[in-house]
Formats: structure tokens, C-alpha cells, sequence
């Protein structure tokens, strides 16, 4: 009997190693550090909610010197998340990229100006310096250039391109009269730096009708041709969404688990907290399908960059919706 019931839990146990290897493994390229900009999806993995689809997915963290493209291109992830210039851009240069969810229905990205440069509006940029981030962050900036007819290389009547280090030390040290920030990250450094909100003035992208698509979900388009595939990403996509639902439920728990997932202790729990705060804004009202509505309006965007677009004409094929309807 005792041999018996020895058989039976060596056999339960098998069980549950086969069940456990027989996850599908999904690898995640973040478009930057650890941060509440990733929530979602770290939510996902704490919380089981990978699990519960079978996937070990493993969320690798991105920084000034990652470009998930280049990455995904090299067979480092299955899945990247990218602002769409970048991804469009980087699909016209050979990376077929492909996006299969838009979590972020919005756009955080803004220029924040000193108020003592007498900037109140967008013809005033004209004679002065932009800090602009690069690595494919710049397109939105030149497109929003050339719709006001603003050179990019200096001058009276252009403007003097500042290129911009993920800091904010341009502005604090007046070496640029504005510089790129998010609403839930660099604004804030700003002030926690000194400068209070009553002596900047901000110009958001959305606000000027220039914003396109940011963090959204992108695979290589030849994977999508296998079935597979398809529902594993299927799979990932409806347990992100999940996590996402879950962080504007729990956002300051959301932020600690962010905090919980970053290896280099960089990051402060007020700084997450309210990264969290202003990241929700960006998803609200999202279920994970790209509308074409805000795709069409980021690829005109990108298309009236003068004698310098950001793409030279409309891409096909750059999206999908099997993946989401799939997995909704």
C-alpha cells in the first residue's frame, strides 16, 4: 500500500512538471526602464495572470542604448512595445513590424517650456533651442515642425535642435528653452527639481493635433503566419489587457509591484505612485484594439514631413486585428 501511494504522488508530481513545462514562453522587450509605463504588464505576470493562460513570460527591461526593433529583429524578443514613428519608420527600413494591440489610447508627449522665455504659443519657438529625445522618439517633434513651417537647423526663423538626454538637466541648466517630456514622467522630475508648475508652460502633442500612437504591441509580420503564433500572442494580449483593467483598479498596488520588479532601486515609490496616476489617464478607454481612425491620423502625421517625412508614403499591412479579436 505504501509503495502504492508512494506511485501515486511521484505520478501527481510528474503531472504537474509536464503541466508546468507545457507553458508557452513569450519574451517581452520593454521601450525603456522599469517603470509604472509598464505596469500592465508586470501586473500581469504577479498577479497570474500569464499563468492562468499558460505562458512564462519573461519582461526584459529596455534603456538609452535598446532599440526594441533592433532587437526584435536580432531574435531577442517574440513581442516589443514601440510608439508607432518608430515601429512605421524602422517597418519602411526593411523590420516588418506589425502592431497587434494599442494598449495606450493616448499620448503623453509634450514640450515644457520656462516661462521667462516668453513662449506662449507655437509660432514662438521660432529662434529658439528644443531639446528633442532621438532613437526614433525625434520623429513626432519633425512632423510637428514641418506642419508650422519651422526649420529644424537653426536660424531666426527655425529652431536650434538640442539633442536631448533622458533627463531634464537641458531645462534646469538653461541650456535649451524647452525640452521633450511625458505627462507622467520628466514634467515631474522638473518640478521635484524646483522649478514649480506656475513657471513653465507645457504644450501637449495632443492638444496641437501632432500626437501619434504611443506604447503599443508589435511582432515581426512572418510570425503571424503561423497559427501558433498567432494564439500564443493571442494569449499575452488578453492577459495584458487584464493587468492593465487591474492597475486603474489598484494603482498605488500597481505601482508597488512595479517597484518590486525593479533591480536597480532606482525608482521611488511617490515617483511610481504617480507615474501610475498619469499612465492610467493614457490607457482609459482602451480595450487593446488599435482604432484606424488613430492610425491613419499618426501615418498623415508622419507623412507631412516636408522635404524630410518621417516615412515616404502610407504603409500596408502595418497592423492587425486577428490577434486581438482573437483574443477577446
Amino acid at each position: 500500500m505504501k509503495k502504492f501511494l508512494t506511485a501515486i504522488v511521484g505520478l501527481a508530481a510528474g503531472i504537474a512538471s509536464s503541466a508546468a513545462m507545457a507553458k508557452d514562453s513569450v519574451t517581452l522587450q520593454l521601450k525603456w526602464v522599469t517603470q509604472a509605463q509598464f505596469a500592465g504588464y508586470y501586473v500581469a505576470k504577479d498577479k497570474g495572470f500569464y499563468d492562468e493562460v499558460d505562458l512564462d513570460v519573461t519582461i526584459k527591461p529596455g534603456g538609452p542604448d535598446i532599440a526594441p526593433p533592433q532587437v526584435i529583429a536580432g531574435g531577442g524578443a517574440d513581442v516589443i512595445i514601440d510608439w508607432m514613428p518608430s515601429a512605421l519608420a524602422s517597418r519602411e527600413k526593411g523590420v516588418a513590424l506589425v502592431n497587434i494591440a494599442q494598449p495606450f489610447k493616448r499620448s503623453g508627449m509634450m514640450l515644457t517650456c520656462r516661462k521667462d522665455t516668453n513662449i506662449t504659443k507655437p509660432t514662438d519657438f521660432k529662434g529658439k533651442t528644443l531639446g528633442v529625445w532621438f532613437f526614433g522618439n525625434e520623429y513626432p517633434f519633425l512632423s510637428w515642425m514641418s506642419k508650422l513651417g519651422i526649420a529644424t537647423a537653426g536660424g531666426s526663423d527655425g529652431v536650434t535642435v538640442l539633442k536631448q538626454g533622458f533627463n531634464v538637466d537641458p531645462i534646469l541648466q538653461k541650456q535649451a528653452d524647452c525640452i521633450s517630456t511625458m505627462t507622467y514622467n520628466e514634467y515631474w522630475q522638473i518640478i521635484d527639481a524646483g522649478i514649480p508648475a506656475e513657471e513653465l508652460v507645457v504644450f501637449k502633442y495632443e492638444d496641437q493635433g501632432v500626437s501619434t500612437m504611443e506604447d503599443g504591441l508589435y511582432v515581426l509580420e512572418d510570425k503571424l503566419k503561423d497559427a501558433a503564433f498567432v494564439d500564443r500572442m493571442a494569449r499575452f494580449v488578453k492577459a495584458t489587457m487584464k493587468g492593465w483593467a487591474w492597475a486603474r483598479e489598484n494603482p498605488d498596488a500597481a505601482a508597488d509591484i512595479v517597484l518590486e520588479n525593479d533591480a536597480t532601486g532606482a525608482q521611488t515609490e511617490m515617483h511610481q505612485r504617480r507615474m501610475m496616476g498619469e499612465i492610467n489617464k493614457l490607457t482609459a478607454g482602451s480595450d487593446g484594439k488599435l482604432d484606424p481612425a488613430d492610425y491613419e491620423r499618426t501615418v498623415q502625421t508622419l507623412l507631412s514631413g516636408g522635404s524630410d517625412p518621417v516615412i515616404t508614403k502610407a504603409p500596408e499591412g502595418a497592423w492587425t486585428h486577428a490577434v486581438i479579436e482573437k483574443a477577446m
